[in-house]
């Protein structure tokens, strides 16, 4: 009978690359050290696995980072994980992630859960009006804000994106090539993402004195189902928008499936501008125009801030780092179609709710 092959030990990964115990536990744990190469060679070689429980018992970490977002649905957040998760591996964290929801209650249930088992969180807020978050600041666990922050100021490192900017510039792409009746369905005004496209947005409009209709003025949740009901309900309208400006990419989907459903010609009808480009934007039939931002950076950065905290590397002070946006212009914004195309559709209420072209 074979014996069974035992796994490498510390012991052979040192003898390997000619240097003490001490060094190799020493770049396990992320410190510099000089035989750095040697040493991941010899792992690489052995196939060395270290016990990560024995680990953490003897340096008080677990080696885990608690991510916590509001939908992990949402390809934005998939894209940061990756960022997130390139910069934990060369550092030997590994990522738990969290669905919040967007719920404020659920979040908080999820923090209770995580902060005796992770050596820090990176969480995006449900709300700006968040308690639970100020647990993590009491309890001393390292805590790094992404794409969203609390109204108070209160002291996290955070890193966000120029939001504001992005819509506004949204804004001005319309209403320079004409469009007056401009729709905006975006997420709640009590996020940090919601509250600032909203803010970016009217800013656009005021430039040129242009109003905002209480019926153009729509909150979809930041979800594709309830923006493709708000898309459905201004196309029903009279005077229906010669545009439609949707605060993240779910909700661009839910618009875009409607027009689809509606059969309106995009931008012959209407034009379409996206915060938020999408993974096959450039595919599309036409292809969407979106404000586009660098969300694998964005959470790169945040996990490079939250292992400085962990280590103690970083100042007291909290940074604050806003990112820069980019307007993408494709093919789906145009000049709006004359007086006579303003209504894409006649459309029939029909008993569920929905709308049908007759």
């Amino acid at each position: 009978m074979r014996k069974p092959v035992s796994s490498p030990t510390i012991h052979d990964v040192a003898a390997r690359a000619g240097v003490s115990i001490a060094t190799v536990s020493r770049h396990m744990r992320g410190e510099k050290v000089r035989a750095a190469d040697a040493v991941e060679a010899a792992v690489a070689e052995l196939g060395y696995s270290p016990n990560v429980v024995a680990q953490s018992l003897k340096s008080g970490r677990t080696g885990m980072i608690g991510v916590v977002v509001p939908d992990v649905t949402n390809p934005f957040f998939a894209a940061v994980a990756k960022g997130l998760g390139q910069v934990g591996r060369g550092e030997n964290f590994r990522i738990l992630l969290a669905d919040s929801d967007e719920s404020a209650e659920r979040e908080e249930e999820i923090l209770a859960d995580l902060v005796h088992r992770v050596d820090g969180i990176i969480l995006a807020p449900a709300t700006e009006q968040d308690q639970a978050p100020l647990q993590l600041r009491d309890a001393g666990v390292p805590a790094v804000f992404l794409d969203r922050e609390l109204a108070g100021g209160e002291p996290f490192d955070v890193v966000l994106v120029d939001n504001a900017g992005g819509a506004r510039a949204a804004v001005t792409h319309l209403t320079t090539l004409g469009h007056t009746r401009i729709a905006m369905i975006n997420g709640p005004a009590d996020t940090t993402p919601g509250r600032g496209r909203r803010e970016g947005f009217l800013a656009g409009l005021a430039v040129t004195d242009i109003e905002l209709p209480p019926e153009f003025d729509l909150d979809g949740g930041f979800r594709e189902d309830s923006a493709h009901q708000l898309a459905l309900q201004l196309l029903a309208l009279p005077e229906p928008p010669t545009a439609i400006f949707t605060g993240n990419n779910l909700m661009t989907i839910g618009v875009l499936k409607a027009l689809q459903e509606m059969r309106v010609e995009v931008p012959g009808e209407i034009s379409i501008v996206g915060f938020d480009d999408l993974a096959l934007g450039s595919l599309l039939h036409p292809p969407l125009t979106c404000v586009n931002r660098p969300d694998v950076e964005q959470g790169a950065l945040a996990m490079r801030l939250l292992l400085n905290r962990i280590r103690r590397h970083a100042p007291d002070r909290p940074r604050r780092i806003v990112l820069d946006t980019e307007l993408i212009v494709r093919e789906s914004t145009g000049r709006p179609a004359g007086p006579r195309h303003q209504r894409p559709r006649n459309l029939e209420i029909t008993r569920s709710g929905a709308t049908r072209p007759r």
